[in-house]
């Protein structure tokens, strides 16, 4: 279990803990932007899947997300949800199934890689060309979305990899539209070829009004705590070098 004493509600939802965030149904009034406290979660449905699926956003996120989706559906696009909101336990499950080998491990070339020889700094490092550590992930903070086009490709057929969102993939128009759009929305790319440690997601967009606000506030401190008493592998790996990997994996993304 998780020792949280240290961990407030003010900035819990930074390391994607279950504390008391208030979340509420439908989409809330503007957040204050200098109480960073009283940023909200809210359930906003997705009118593009087959089964009711509601996901948990930030509120100016939700309220920025949905008058974009308006907007590119007048352009024939359905923009839908894959991934909102991500608490720590969902981002450690992910996280522990590629350390222990029962979840593909993608290189930079997205191709699958036994991970049989690999000492625990490397497979670090490969794991997170891909995937956050559980507590530094962007999902944590409601404000980070990966999206794709509904109207082109079912979720349950989306792999998450750049040839679908390139030249001839189905949701190439759709990553088209938000390069030339997105920004009109507050939203952008925060991991971009040469700009992030992470590699490029062209389906994961961010709304940087708020988490322009957050990223300061990320602690390598509570990070630390978190994960040292959580039931994560390759921990002591991590922990040995984390102050680097925040720098590297946190900080070092794109720019508007």
């Amino acid at each position: 279990m998780l020792n949280t004493m240290a961990i407030t509600a003010k900035n819990a939802q930074l390391y994607g803990l279950d504390l008391e965030l208030g979340l509420e149904t439908g989409l809330a009034a503007d957040v204050d932007n200098d109480s960073m406290s009283g940023l909200v979660l809210v359930e906003l449905l997705s009118p593009y899947h087959q089964l009711e699926t509601r996901f948990k956003l930030e509120s100016q996120t939700a309220l920025a997300f949905q008058a974009m989706a308006d907007s590119a559906a007048k352009d024939g696009i359905k923009l839908a949800i894959c991934s909102a909101y991500r608490p720590f336990d969902r981002q450690l499950a992910i996280w522990n199934a590629k350390a222990s080998g029962k979840r593909v491990v993608l290189d930079i070339n997205e191709q699958p890689v036994d991970i049989t020889p690999l000492s625990e700094s490397e497979l670090v490092d490969l794991i997170l060309l891909w995937s956050a550590l559980p507590g530094a992930s962007r999902h944590h903070w409601g404000t980070d979305i990966d999206v794709f086009d509904a109207e082109k490709i079912e979720v349950k057929s989306l792999r998450l990899v750049e040839a679908e969102y390139r030249d001839g993939g189905p949701c190439a128009q759709l990553h088209q539209w938000l390069v030339a759009n997105a920004k009109d929305f507050g939203f952008y790319f925060p991991f971009q070829r040469g700009q992030s440690a992470v590699s490029a997601e062209p389906w994961h967009i961010s709304y940087f009004p708020v988490s322009q606000i957050l990223l300061p506030q990320f602690e390598v401190q509570a990070l630390t705590q978190i994960i040292a008493h959580s039931d994560m592998l390759l921990k002591d790996a991590v922990l040995a070098r984390l102050p680097e990997l925040v720098a590297e994996y946190v900080h070092r993304i794109a720019q508007p």
